[in-house]
């Protein structure tokens, strides 16, 4: 029998091999079909998205937040003119790969719903065009505050616009001021053998951490920028004397590193002792006042540390009366008028008089838009201050409406804007003959009232026991 005919086993192996192939290739061929038919139709159809990425809690708080818009594509792209954001906000678009971003230059309103809508969204390679819509609800507004003289201590508390959720955060005997940062508190103490101590704890008050001073002395004027996890104050030695020891040195510091030591801004072609200061938003720059008047700007080095050497000097000024959130424009108050510079070239222009008479003037308070809130003492019709407070909204062109007044028996001591302008927040002192201070460094009111109002029509939103509202980017006025 010849072994070289293939058994009936083996042809049919062969034929079973075949059919495979056969049946494998034919499955190849559908899915490639499938595939180039999907792709077809994906390009048909225009970029689709595939995620959204936003934190609506972040773009309440501060400027600078962005909704991401990824697509199946990569885009052409994308203009400004494309975008609706509604509300109306300001807001810069970028377009990366399958992706695009909107970013909000401003903190947005709480407690609101934000549509943004990208019209005419093309890919790289052309064709057809969509349109992308997504929504979203920011979160109510939270705020921090500040009460003294408490039986178990100094207390700092959160709490919602109802102020019927209060929650206490951190307590301590002696708590002179606080700022809050995204992401902590820094709170200015003195401690029993009186000696000056900054702790940054979380936002809830968890992980108490003491920072590092430049030595045993007195913080004062602290602040925190709106971004960054930086702080600044000015520090003064425990002894000074006309030949030695530092009086009201600026110095900065990074929560991001709390056992680093600070940094002190040095003032050359100045008194190097500061009076007022402000952190300029969005930048790495300090605004400043020096002791003998100079006004100054500085600017970075070359490792990034803010430096006062080499910085811009802006002339002489008797104040800083802020810098708006989201805004270049410092108002600034001169020995012959109040002014607002902007502090992008220097340029400078007289602020705005209001289009009816406020009386005596006390503070202006810069918003983003130009406009000021404006403190003023109320006059008789024959300029005798009658003891009340007004307090107005003068518009870029000096249009002026009135939000609210305070009775005779109150004082006003701060007012301070929330992050996205849309509050403000009045600290008072109410029955201020009765209602004696307290010997801190920083002096208050044994019974502070903040009183928060709708900037659009003057309400009043709720009334709150306790100041240094964490809206506030400076402490109140000793």
């Amino acid at each position: 029998m010849s072994t070289d005919r293939p058994t009936r086993r083996a042809r049919a192996q062969r034929r079973r091999g075949r059919a495979f192939a056969l049946s494998f290739a034919l499955v190849l061929g559908i899915l490639a079909a499938v595939g180039l038919a999907g792709a077809a139709a994906s390009v048909a159809q225009g970029p689709r998205v595939t995620d959204v990425s936003v934190d609506p809690a972040a773009a309440a708080a501060a400027s600078g937040s962005r909704l991401i818009v990824t697509t199946t594509q990569s885009l052409a792209d994308v203009d400004p003119s494309q975008v609706t954001v509604s509300p109306e906000t300001p807001f810069q678009v970028d377009t990366s790969g399958r992706s695009v971003g909107v970013r909000f230059t401003l903190p947005l309103w709480d407690d609101t719903d934000y549509t943004v809508t990208i019209a005419g969204v093309t890919s790289l390679g052309g064709g057809p065009t969509a349109t992308v819509t997504e929504t979203f609800r920011t979160p109510k507004a939270e705020v921090y505050l500040l009460q003294r003289g408490r039986d178990d201590g100094d207390l700092i508390y959160r709490t919602d616009l109802s102020g019927q959720k209060a929650v206490p955060v951190f307590r301590h005997d002696h708590i002179e001021d606080f700022r809050a940062t995204g992401s902590h508190l820094v709170v200015s103490v003195r401690t029993d053998d009186d000696q000056a101590g900054l702790i940054v704890t979380d936002l809830d008050g968890e992980n108490p951490h003491e920072l590092p001073l430049p030595g045993d002395g007195f913080v004062s004027n602290l602040q925190s920028a709106d971004r960054g996890e930086r702080i600044g104050y000015t520090f003064s030695d425990a002894q000074l004397s006309a030949d030695s020891g530092r009086e009201s040195r600026l110095y900065t510091a990074s929560l991001g590193d709390p056992d680093a030591a600070p940094v002190a801004i040095e003032v050359q072609g100045a008194d190097p002792r500061v009076a007022e200061w402000r952190f300029v938003p969005d930048t790495d720059s300090i605004l400043l006042l020096s002791f003998d008047g100079s006004l100054l700007l500085t600017g970075s080095d070359a490792s990034g540390a803010t430096t006062a050497r080499d910085s811009t000097a802006l002339g002489v000024a008797l104040g800083i009366d802020g810098i708006a959130r989201g805004s270049n424009e410092a108002v600034v108050d001169r020995p012959d008028q109040e002014s607002v510079i902007d502090l992008t070239d220097a340029s400078e222009v007289q602020l705005v008089a209001p289009d009816q008479d406020l009386g005596g003037a006390t503070s202006v308070t810069p918003l983003p838009d130009g406009s000021t809130i404006r403190t003023a003492a109320e006059l008789d019709a024959d300029d005798v201050p009658t003891g009340r407070t007004t307090i107005a909204l003068v518009a870029a062109d000096g249009t002026t409406r009135m939000l609210s007044e305070v009775d005779d028996t109150d004082a006003v001591l701060q007012v301070c804007v929330s992050p996205s302008s849309r509050y403000v927040a009045v600290l008072v002192a109410p029955d201020a003959v009765t209602n004696a201070y307290d010997t801190y460094q920083l002096p208050l009111p044994q019974r502070p009232e903040t009183r928060v109002l709708e900037i659009s029509d003057g309400a009043q939103v709720v009334a709150l026991n306790g100041a240094a509202i964490s809206w506030c980017q400076v402490p109140p006025a000793a």
